[in-house]
């Protein structure tokens, strides 16, 4: 991306003589100045509390929530702004659907599908709603290393009619970009909901719900060099219709007696309480922002980054790089024989690198590969080749370090 420097002048947290190596894109990204204005802006002059109010700054405040709203539906192409809910992230996103469409459409005897590649997030709201309901929770398995899904293996469990299947776009510790079309084609074949994690994917690649055809997708703004607090719920709007509430109180309601209540519409009867007024401007600049830089360029520049480091690290001795050996996403997760992970990244901090390090809330995953902690690196648009050099010395001297 031939423009990065000048993106890069666009991140107050990059400014200095000596910024930090920021490679921890997977956990979260940093906000451009226009997202930092944009809220800061709405906070000061324009913020009021949304939809009750008839006074003209509460009414102004609606009109920016809802275009926020607007916004995320234009980003994933999605039919009907009645498709978006605003969550607090993708983990409250899934915790929503496992509850309001999960209790009402599995029983005992049903099964739930997953993939062995799941974060947590996308693991444990289904293993709950399977403890409650006697349903059966089974995963399709990641192939040797973790280069993707066994998509033979996937044919075969979709065919046994799942009640939904749940699945990431982009793996956060494999770099594997799953073929989300393909398989939701699959599934609804067979009879089967979908549900896409796209955290990871949102804000890196092209993401267009109409043409994947899933039931469900999830996401965070905080990933999309948003805010944190606020994420976005795509469901069908037909889906959604028929959906309970999940959390009640106030925005809700339609009415209330003393002998019970009647529920709004979709999204507002998922948005109960004081909505993230403030964070849902940021999400919209957030949006616009992201757009602006194109993420087919956004794709190209940090999946070459990834690939770029993943092809350095395995000329290093003693690393092990986990995930595809090309057509690699915007990270590399890796190991080094005879450094714990949390040294690694300690050891990199102290030479201006920031990565994570440990089981990247993918516990089971992790354990089955044989590597309970390990380290990753994630780049986003803003990072540069320099900042990959840079990592692979670090990584370099922490091998002579720690193994002399």
């Amino acid at each position: 991306m031939n423009d990065v420097e000048r993106l890069r002048r666009e991140f107050p947290f990059l400014e200095g003589e000596n910024p930090l190596a920021y490679l921890d894109n997977g956990a979260s990204t940093q906000k451009p100045r226009a997202v930092i204005e944009r809220m800061r802006n709405f906070a000061g002059h324009e913020y009021a509390n949304v939809h009750r109010g008839i006074h003209e700054l509460s009414e102004q405040a609606t009109a920016v929530y809802e275009a926020a709203r607007e916004r995320a539906r234009s980003f994933f192409n999605a039919a009907t702004a009645e498709s978006i809910v605003f969550t607090r992230g993708t983990t409250e996103a899934v915790n929503l659907v496992a509850f309001a469409w999960g209790g009402q459409n599995v029983k005992s005897g049903d099964t739930i599908l997953l993939t062995e590649m799941e974060h947590h997030s996308n693991m444990v709201p289904w293993q709950q709603l399977a403890a409650r309901t006697g349903a059966t929770i089974k995963y399709v398995p990641v192939l040797e290393n973790g280069e993707g899904l066994d998509l033979d293996a996937s044919r075969t469990l979709l065919a046994e009619r799942p009640r939904i299947f749940a699945f990431t776009h982009i793996s956060n510790t494999m770099a594997v970009e799953n073929p989300v079309k393909d398989l939701c084609l699959l599934a609804r074949e067979n009879g089967v909901s979908t549900l896409i994690d796209a955290a990871q994917s949102a804000a890196h690649i092209p993401v267009d719900v109409e043409e994947i055809g899933c039931d469900f997708l999830v996401c965070s703004a905080h990933k999309m060099c948003g805010p944190t607090g606020i994420g976005i719920l795509y469901g069908r709007r037909e889906i959604l219709e028929t959906m309970p509430p999940w959390q009640f109180g106030g925005e809700m309601v339609d009415r209330v007696e003393f002998g019970g209540a009647k529920f709004r519409p979709t999204p507002a009867r998922f948005e109960a309480g004081t909505p993230a007024i403030i964070e849902s401007a940021g999400l919209h600049a957030a949006l616009d922002f992201v757009d602006s830089v194109g993420l087919e360029k956004i794709a190209a520049h940090s999946s070459a980054l990834a690939e770029y480091a993943a092809e350095k690290l395995r000329s290093l001795p003693g690393v092990r790089v986990f995930g595809p050996k090309s057509s690699r996403a915007h990270l590399v997760t890796f190991t080094v024989e005879g450094v714990h992970a949390h040294d690694l990244a300690f050891f990199c901090n102290d030479r201006r690198v920031a990565i994570r390090a440990g089981h990247h809330c993918a516990q089971p995953l992790m354990r089955k590969l044989g590597a309970p902690a390990s380290a990753r690196a994630s780049f986003h648009f803003y990072n540069t080749p320099a900042e990959a050099d840079q990592l692979m010395d670090a990584i370099a001297e922490a091998i002579r370090f720690f193994n002399p």
